[in-house]
């Protein structure tokens, strides 16, 4: 290989695995996955660079996650140095950053890009669609940012494709981001298929090691910590998703992953007011309307009063309980959303008297994967869950009940994701979407009155 030969150093040839791993990223020195000995050659031969972990001067900063905060630093014993050492407490689950940690960048050769690749994607675009796809590809090729604004099942995914496609055609290294490992692991398989022929790597907390060049990479915002100036075109899939627009250090994250002038391409069904107003009257696609051209379910709310007593009680409420013993007797996949795991926890075990398979997931939840593929492959009738579901979940003719919507986790913009969840496929492009609650709220009604104004946009052009 032409990358191998140019590595070779004292008779010694660098593993172009480590080049291919480590090309992008930031990473603690003593956590990569080559030997000690490979990597203190490539430092030798200068092809790996090093900086502290916690820089100490004027303002202290994690040289990772760039982390700022001094509530969010502590001061430990450190074995290692055996000093007072400073840690970065905000992103100690990705392996500890101390003022002693060596955090190491590739700076060497770089992998060959390769700019042969095929689209595997049958399918047809719709007009709004299409026109969409074709404004976010002359934004990214012009490196100019591009806002795309589209319900839940207008098909987002698919009209990202021909910008994908065009930027590693053009040897660009490209990187879509969420805020959700679920819509990591959602996208993933999706992508593979439409280019079976490119390397994807899936970047998640607790993500096996995947081989070779990722010339293309769909990461959690948390994973970016980990790159640093890594990719050409960066996309930001469900942009107003808790925690990115919470988290100011994983928005900096987003800006230190991507090269300077890489254009950001922002997709979200529910933008918020700050998005709109920098991308509204330039750089901006909207697509009021579903791909198979049905209106989006509007939600119908229902009075529960006092549920959460009622299942401390150890009993359903009776209206629920009517709810999910219709949809077994359909049997219709069901998601049920509750806004907290206390909640969810006392009503999972008398959910299971009507129906032992029926399952519970949180964000937590170690088996959350393969939950969700179970419902998916209707292998159980339904799932119980917090708001981890609210987004990046397609299911088949799946019917979607809130349980507390007046709860303050529910704001209009994830009610509107949740009742996304309902109508996707075109072959069950209808379905309920229910708000138990007791007492209505603005933001339900906002939720409601925004899927309507969609609707009437959608089918009034």
């Amino acid at each position: 290989m032409k990358g191998e030969n140019v590595m070779r150093y004292r008779g010694w040839l660098l593993p172009p695995a480590l080049r291919d791993f480590h090309e992008g990223r930031i990473w603690l020195k003593d956590h990569s996955p080559f030997s000690a000995e490979d990597i203190d050659k490539a430092i030798q031969r200068k092809y790996v660079s090093i900086i502290e972990g916690i820089q100490m001067k004027s303002v202290m900063k994690c040289n990772r996650c760039h982390n700022t905060d001094p509530q969010l630093f502590t001061k430990f014993d450190c074995s290692k140095c055996r000093r007072k050492c400073v840690y970065c407490r905000h992103c100690i689950k990705m392996g500890r950053v101390s003022s002693c940690t060596q955090l190491i960048i590739w700076t060497g050769p770089k992998s060959i890009k390769i700019n042969k690749h095929a689209l595997k994607w049958s399918g047809q675009y719709t007009e709004l669609q299409q026109q969409a796809a074709n404004e976010t590809l002359a934004s990214v090729k012009a490196k100019r940012s591009h806002l795309i604004h589209a319900v839940c099942g207008a098909g987002k995914t698919e009209l990202l494709f021909p910008t994908v496609y065009d930027a590693l055609k053009r040897g660009l290294r490209v990187c879509i981001a969420t805020p959700r490992t679920d819509v990591v692991l959602e996208l993933y398989p999706r992508f593979q298929q439409a280019f079976p022929e490119t390397i994807i790597h899936a970047l998640y907390g607790g993500a096996l090691y995947q081989n070779g060049y990722a010339q293309f990479v769909i990461a959690t915002t948390h994973q970016l910590y980990r790159f640093d100036k890594a990719f050409d075109v960066m996309i930001v899939d469900e942009a107003d998703a808790f925690p990115y627009t919470f988290d100011e250090t994983l928005q900096k994250a987003v800006g230190k992953a991507k090269k300077e002038n890489a254009p950001l391409v922002f997709v979200t069904a529910t933008p918020s007011s700050s998005l709109l107003h920098t991308y509204q009257q330039e750089s901006y696609s909207f697509i009021p309307k579903r791909y198979h051209n049905h209106p989006l379910p509007v939600p119908q709310d229902r009075a529960l009063w006092g549920y959460d007593k009622c299942f401390k009680r150890g009993k359903i409420p009776n209206r629920l309980k009517k709810w999910v013993e219709e949809r077994l007797h359909h049997k219709e996949p069901f998601l049920l959303f509750f806004p907290t795991i206390a909640l969810m926890d006392s009503a999972t075990p008398l959910l299971q008297e009507l129906n032992e398979n029926i399952l519970a997931v949180h964000a937590a939840d170690p088996e959350r994967k393969e939950k969700v593929l179970k419902l998916r492959n209707k292998e159980v009738p339904g799932l119980l869950t917090t708001t981890i579901l609210e987004r990046g979940i397609t299911i088949s003719n799946v019917q979607v009940a809130v349980i507390g919507a007046e709860s303050l986790i529910f704001t209009a913009s994830a009610l509107i994701q949740i009742a996304g969840r309902v109508g996707r496929n075109v072959q069950f492009p209808d379905g309920e979407v229910l708000f138990f609650h007791h007492g209505n709220t603005a933001e339900m009604d906002e939720a409601c009155a925004k899927i309507q104004f969609y609707n009437k946009k959608g089918f009034s052009e």
